[in-house]
């Protein structure tokens, strides 16, 4: 059996890639960071707000700790967003477009540089959001592929192949 697919690495792709890494490979991670914030949020907010008998004073300090807070909440909200640019940015000029072809034994991907091939043994995770099938293979390595270009059978019958062929489960996004 063999599917074809087309990708795109626009700035959703990306997203997708890193929005599945973080929910997959660096969860716990992620989760303690997500905390961290929120904790340093709600300290900042505390810290510059009259408690007590205590006036408000609007000073440089006070500006400062709340831009920083609002810098982190920022940053916390669009982290899949901010982590994908940042991925589109250290890429490779003519790896923006993928043509993949996925057979039983791997799969070649080619690009405008050059084509590589893959074994499905080097994949440590499958994840699938609304528009992307990833290819996770560490905490900050992955390959995303576009559900809606896929030929040659069914999205179900692909997701069966990558299973057996992986021997992974697909975790959903």
């Amino acid at each position: 059996m063999e599917f074809k697919c087309e990708t795109a690495y626009n700035q959703e792709a990306v997203t997708a890639m890193a929005k599945a890494i973080r929910k997959t490979a660096r969860k716990k991670k992620s989760r303690r960071s997500h905390i961290f914030g929120v904790i340093i949020i709600i300290f900042a907010i505390l810290l510059t707000l009259p408690l007590g008998e205590k006036e408000f004073i609007l000073n440089f300090r006070t500006v400062f700790t709340w831009f920083v807070a609002a810098v982190l909440f920022f940053t916390l909200i669009f982290e899949d967003q901010i982590n994908g640019y940042v991925a589109r940015k250290r890429m490779l000029p003519g790896l923006e477009k993928a043509s993949v072809i996925f057979t039983e034994d791997g799969y070649r991907s080619e690009t405008e540089i050059g084509s590589s091939e893959f074994k499905y043994s080097t994949v440590m995770l499958l994840a699938e959001t609304a528009d992307y099938l990833v290819f996770v293979f560490s905490q900050s390595h992955a390959q995303v592929y576009d559900k809606n270009s896929i030929t040659g059978g069914t999205m179900e019958e692909f997701r069966e192949f990558l299973k057996k062929v992986t021997g992974k489960e697909i975790q959903t996004i």
